[in-house]
C-alpha cells in the first residue's frame, strides 16, 4: 500500500524548507528567474507542445468536452502569451518587504505594516497547464514556495512545464522546490496534503465545483474558493444597443469554457423588442443555443424555453440564459439570487444607474460598459492571476502578487516600555 502520508509529508516539508530561502530572495534574483523561464518556455517550445499533444489525445479518447480541450490545449501564440505574462510580473512591483506609512502613538512609538509572503502555496487545479507557469510565476516572485497539483488530464504538458521552472530556479541560484511538481495524481495522496497543517499555509482550488468541495471537505489547511462562474450582462433600457451586442457576444462567445464568460444576459423590458431579435439572431448564428424566458421566446426565434435550473447553471459553453426584467430593481434582485458572486456588467449610458448597480451588486468584479471577459489578472493591471476568488477572506477577485502577500506589524521606538512592572 502507498504511503501517501509519508509522501505529503516530504512534499510539503521540500516546500517549507525552500520557503524559508525564498522569503528573504532579492528581488533583482527573483525578477532574473522569471526571465530565463520566459526565455526557456519559447526556447522548448516543441517539447512543450510534443508533450501537449498525448495531453490532448487522452483527453478526446476520454471524451472531453470542448470547453475543457480548449483549456487544456497549447499552441504557439498561447505559450507565447504566457512567456509574456512572466514578463510582465517580472516588471512588477515586487510586494514582499513594502510598509504601510508609520503611524505615532500617543506612546511614543511608531507602527507600520509589511507585506510578506504567505509560505506555502498549495495550488490544485484542472486542465489548464497555463495554471502551472502563472502559479509558479506569482508564487515565487512573492516570495513563496508553491506545491503543484494538477489534474490527470494535463499531466504530460504540466510536467514538461514544471520542469521548465524547476531548473529556471536551479540556474538562478534558487531552491528548485520552490515548485514542488506532484507527479502522482490519486486524490487520496491530495487529501493527506491538505492535513499539513503547520507545513502549507493556504490551499487553492481551481476547477469544477466538485473539485473545489473536495478540497474544502478535507482541508486542514485554509482554503480560498473559486465557485462557478455565473456571469451576466445586463442591459439596462438606456444602453446603447450596439455596444450591447457587441458586448454580449464578445462575453458569450470569444471564450465560452472560461469562467468568466457569460452564462446569463439580462434584459430591460423597454428596450427588449428592439434588442433581443437581432442579439439572439447574432448568437444563434454564431452556434449558440440560447434559453430564454416566457418574455424572450415571444419576441425572438429559435430560442428555447429555459429549464428551472438554467438561470443557475455554469454552462462552460455555447449557451445563454436570458431573462427580461421590468427594471433595475428587478435586475440586482436577480443577479442577487442567481449570480456567484463572480462577474457582473451593465450596459447603460445613464450614469446613476451604472453608479447604482456598480454600488449594489456584490460580485468580485463589476464592469459599466465593458466585458465580463475582462475579469482576468492580466487585463486587470496584475500580470497574471492564481484564479479568481469568490470568498472574501483574504481576497475577492483575481488572485495576484499582493493576495500572496499577508501583512505583519513592525514597530519601532525609542526605549518604550508599557505600565508598570509588579
Amino acid at each position: 500500500m502507498t504511503d501517501y502520508a509519508g509522501i505529503a509529508q516530504s512534499l510539503a516539508a521540500r516546500a517549507q524548507a525552500a520557503a524559508e530561502i525564498l522569503r528573504a530572495a532579492p528581488t533583482a534574483q527573483k525578477d532574473a528567474f522569471l526571465r530565463r523561464l520566459a526565455d526557456a518556455l519559447e526556447a522548448h517550445q516543441s517539447q512543450i507542445l510534443a508533450r501537449n499533444r498525448l495531453d490532448m489525445g487522452a483527453g478526446r479518447d476520454r471524451g472531453l468536452t470542448a470547453a475543457l480541450l480548449d483549456r487544456l490545449e497549447l499552441d504557439e501564440a498561447r505559450i507565447a502569451g504566457i512567456a509574456q505574462q512572466v514578463r510582465d510580473v517580472a516588471r512588477l512591483p515586487d510586494p514582499v518587504g513594502a510598509l504601510t506609512p508609520w503611524q505615532k502613538q500617543s506612546s511614543g512609538i511608531e507602527v507600520a505594516r509589511m507585506r510578506v509572503p504567505l509560505g506555502v502555496v498549495l495550488m490544485v487545479y484542472e486542465s489548464r497547464p497555463n495554471v502551472t507557469v502563472d502559479t509558479a510565476a506569482l508564487c515565487l516572485k512573492a516570495g513563496n514556495a508553491v506545491i503543484l497539483r494538477g489534474g490527470k488530464e494535463a499531466f504530460q504538458t504540466n510536467q514538461a512545464l514544471s520542469d521548465l521552472v524547476r531548473q529556471a530556479l536551479r540556474d538562478e541560484g534558487l531552491p528548485d522546490d520552490g515548485a514542488v511538481f506532484v507527479d502522482d495524481t490519486a486524490r487520496d495522496l491530495l487529501y493527506r496534503l491538505l492535513e499539513q497543517s503547520g507545513r502549507i499555509d493556504l490551499a487553492i482550488p481551481r476547477g469544477g465545483t466538485s473539485l473545489i468541495e473536495a478540497v474544502d471537505a478535507h482541508a486542514k489547511v485554509p482554503v480560498l474558493q473559486h465557485y462557478q462562474g455565473i456571469c451576466h450582462v445586463y442591459v439596462h433600457q438606456a444602453a446603447d444597443l450596439d455596444m450591447a451586442e457587441r458586448i454580449t457576444i464578445n462575453a458569450k462567445v470569444q471564450r465560452p469554457g472560461v469562467c468568466n464568460a457569460a452564462e446569463g444576459l439580462i434584459v430591460d423590458e423597454a428596450v427588449a423588442r428592439a434588442f433581443l431579435p437581432r442579439v439572439v439572431a447574432e448568437l444563434i448564428s454564431r452556434g449558440v443555443e440560447v434559453r430564454g424566458c416566457d418574455k424572450t421566446a415571444a419576441l425572438a426565434d429559435g430560442v428555447v424555453p429555459a429549464g428551472p435550473a438554467d438561470f443557475d447553471t455554469e454552462f462552460l459553453d455555447l449557451t445563454l440564459a436570458v431573462k427580461v426584467v421590468a427594471g433595475l430593481d428587478e435586475a440586482l434582485a436577480f443577479i442577487a439570487q442567481h449570480g456567484s458572486g463572480h462577474t457582473e456588467s451593465i450596459i447603460t449610458t445613464d450614469e446613476d444607474a451604472a453608479a447604482r448597480f456598480v454600488r449594489t451588486v456584490d460580485a468580485s468584479c463589476v464592469l459599466h460598459n465593458a466585458s465580463t471577459r475582462f475579469n482576468d489578472g492580466g487585463a486587470l493591471g496584475l500580470g497574471a492571476e492564481l484564479g479568481i476568488s469568490t470568498t472574501k477572506l483574504h481576497a475577492y477577485g483575481p488572485m495576484g502578487l499582493e493576495e500572496l502577500c499577508t501583512r505583519k506589524f513592525v514597530v519601532r521606538g525609542t526605549g518604550q516600555t508599557r505600565g508598570d512592572v509588579p
